[in-house]
């Protein structure tokens, strides 16, 4: 039995590049319970992070040998925070692939930087800034309370319940068929979470989560703007 299979937590991630985007994630993991591998080569870093993570080693991410040394390849899961140094950022993902890591996420800045590490053995690649410019866009625009929008076309928004859906349920309001969205959910002040079903009642102040293709999710909550004008 393996260290990190003898430790107890959740499963063991590899995170590589201590910047903000790694560190943070790296930290996050922790507390989630994970047993976090972090690897950067600036031991400024490393002795910053040192008795924040379960694990911190001063080495080179893209260097293969130096990646077996620490048993990397016995992790299923490893990302790879490095961003603005292109190269080094698709070594290491190369690197992580050949010790055998299953699962690679990586950040790219990038659209290109994006495809070639899907070449080389990633996974999954975040746009870190594009995703998170794109959702405070929406957020800023005042349509939207919150934004997630996924890789292939579909998106979950929180917004302010149109007027036209006050006092009714959404099965009279009816606003799946008119809109094209599904209401996950209803939120009103001071109370919980309520799942939506067709008998749930809609009433002002309340919040809305709608899910479905992105450019109707933008139209739907694009409703609560222009009544508001």
């Amino acid at each position: 039995m393996s260290r990190h299979e003898m430790s107890g937590v959740g499963e063991p991630v590899v995170v590589i590049g201590l910047g903000r985007f790694g560190s943070a994630l790296a930290l996050s993991l922790v507390r989630l319970g994970h047993d976090v591998l972090a690897i950067d080569s600036d031991p400024g870093l490393v002795q910053k992070w040192a008795s924040e993570l379960t694990h911190v080693v001063q080495a080179d991410g893209s260097d293969t040998e130096a990646l077996e040394q620490l048993g990397v390849g016995s992790y299923s899961r490893a990302v790879v925070g490095i961003g603005t140094h292109i190269e080094a950022s698709v070594l290491t993902v190369l690197s992580l692939a050949e010790v055998g890591v299953g699962e690679v996420w990586a950040k790219a800045i990038t659209k290109q930087h994006g495809k070639i590490l899907h070449r080389v053995g990633a996974a999954h690649v975040v746009y870190v800034e594009t995703a998170m410019g794109e959702r405070v866009a929406h957020m800023v625009s005042g349509s939207m309370i919150d934004y997630i929008e996924f890789d292939d076309g579909f998106a979950i928004a929180r917004t302010k319940a149109p007027d036209e859906s006050f006092d009714r349920n959404l099965g009279e309001s009816a606003l799946r068929t008119k809109y094209g969205i599904t209401v996950v959910g209803v939120k009103r002040p001071g109370q919980d979470f309520t799942y939506a079903r067709p008998e749930t009642e809609v009433h002002r102040g309340d919040q809305l989560i709608v899910s479905g293709a992105t450019k109707r999710v933008e139209r739907f909550c694009a409703l609560t703007q222009s009544a508001e004008r």
